[in-house]
């Protein structure tokens, strides 16, 4: 009776104790978040969060994000993460529940027959050994004090939607890479056209000097330097052409494919985003982005491991019942109730002296959480200057855009009335090649600035959180 009464009191102690809990629950840090961007521009969440198969209309560039989003190595290789992390999570849920085991052996030994056991066993069975033969159901479950098993499950919580935000992360870098390799694609397509375009020009006026190098009306530099400015162009065309292959390629492979042609829009106006940016975002939006959601379910598993590294330094109580079958000859082995053996044990453990281990585990998983939390901060901080810079660029790219639209313009005129005026005699062949390098080169800044415009929306959708929906 005295032995129940034990247990019992020892049941209802592990009960009250049960219900204490030494780890502080997750409590968001205060961002001091900005009221607006450094830009100007009001951003609703219906028109930054847009399903990416909403924000880029050309069919074709749906296409091969379809086809990122699926076979990308990346993308696969961070789900397999996710699996591994929901199993972990799902494994958290099982932490309280006890262990049982079953365990069945034989034994045969050969005492000493000098020996007190060997002399005594020889003469109760009449052999020089002694047979065991066991069999034991053990059952051990450690009472959960210190609220370890929540914080397990809350650490592993936390870990897996840290994931799951890193891989929308993942998907959305994807997504704008394979964006804005296509247009740099469509750039360079643009960039041969317009060496193209250039190499006629110049084949033209190269022919005219060249009759009028044969009446002798010009000299030879003239023909020569004309000749150059020709080859200046006509170095475009191969350099562009391998810079479309090196183009297609990484396209390829971020497609998870092997390189080949890539089918695309004729040219960058075809691929022109439609960002609306009337007037002040709210800052509240970068909530939203994977990267700063994951660095705070960072923070909140560090938090569940410094609650697990304190409880380690807790007392640690088990109960350990078993019942079994145990004989010194098999043929009464399994002869009830005569086998049977029954255990009921309890373990209290304190750790006293471990080299000062526990408290430096728990030294550092605080530390480890106070560094988490400054990581979190500093993704907020990279986010909201990541939107201001995409914004500015967006907004400089337009007006860079409009001045290099006006300055082609005038350029175009003054090609055509270079060689007007050349043939006219009021002009000479430096101003004809002056003329056109000067339409030539603003032709590639308009290009280059056409790809930093939809570059900056690309980034702009990707820094407000994006959609890979």
């Amino acid at each position: 009776m005295k032995i129940k009464y034990h247990i019992i009191i020892s049941l209802s102690s592990i009960l009250m104790l049960t219900s204490c809990v030494v780890g502080k629950k997750y409590a968001r840090t205060d961002l001091k978040t900005p009221e607006k961007y450094r830009e100007e521009a009001v951003v609703t969440g219906d028109t930054v969060l847009l399903p990416w198969r909403t924000y880029y209309k050309d069919p074709l560039l749906v296409q091969l994000i379809e086809k990122a989003l699926v076979k990308n190595n990346e993308v696969l290789t961070a789900i397999k993460t996710m699996e591994q992390l929901d199993l972990s999570y799902k494994q958290s849920k099982w932490a309280i529940t006890p262990t049982l085991d079953f365990n069945a052996g034989a034994s045969r030994s050969y005492q000493s027959k000098n020996s007190l056991n060997g002399s005594l066993s020889s003469q109760f069975t009449n052999k020089d050994y002694i047979d065991d033969y066991n069999a034991t159901l053990n059952l051990s479950w450690e009472a959960d004090i210190w609220g370890k098993a929540a914080m397990q499950k809350r650490d592993a919580k936390a870990s897996y939607f840290a994931q799951k935000e890193n891989l929308s992360a993942l998907k959305t870098r994807i997504i704008v890479q394979v964006a804005q390799s296509y247009f740099s694609l469509l750039g360079l397509d643009e960039q041969l056209k317009i060496a193209e375009k250039n190499i006629e020009l110049s084949t033209n006026t190269l022919s005219m000097m060249q009759l009028q190098f044969k009446s002798g009306l010009i000299s030879s530099l003239a023909l020569n330097q004309t000749e150059a400015q020709k080859k200046t162009a006509e170095l475009l065309v191969p350099q562009a052409k391998a810079n479309i292959a090196v183009q297609e390629n990484t396209l390829m492979i971020l497609c998870g494919e092997y390189p080949e042609a890539v089918i695309r829009a004729g040219n960058l106006n075809a691929a022109e985003l439609d960002v609306d940016l009337p007037s002040g975002v709210p800052a509240l939006l970068l909530s939203r982005r994977p990267d700063v959601k994951s660095a705070e379910y960072a923070v909140m598993s560090a938090t569940a491991k410094t609650g697990l590294a304190k409880a380690e330094m807790y007392p640690t109580l088990s109960i350990n019942p078993s019942i079994g079958a145990n004989s010194f000859e098999f043929d009464n082995w399994f002869n009830f109730p005569g086998s049977i053996t029954k255990t009921i044990a309890a373990n209290l453990v304190q750790p006293i002296f471990k080299k000062r281990t526990l408290r430096t585990a728990y030294q550092i998983a605080v530390i480890e959480q106070e560094k988490s939390v400054i990581q979190f901060k500093q993704s907020f901080i990279t986010a909201v200057a990541e939107v201001s810079g995409a914004m500015s660029k967006l907004k400089y790219a337009d007006e860079r855009m409009e001045t290099a639209a006006e300055k082609a313009t005038s350029l175009e005129k003054a090609t055509a009335d270079a060689n007007l005026l050349y043939k006219s005699g009021m002009a000479t062949y430096l101003d004809v090649i002056v003329a056109q390098n000067s339409a030539l080169q603003n032709d590639l800044d308009l290009i280059a600035i056409k790809l930093e415009k939809l570059n900056a929306a690309t980034e702009l959708y990707r820094a407000l959180g994006g959609g890979v929906q």
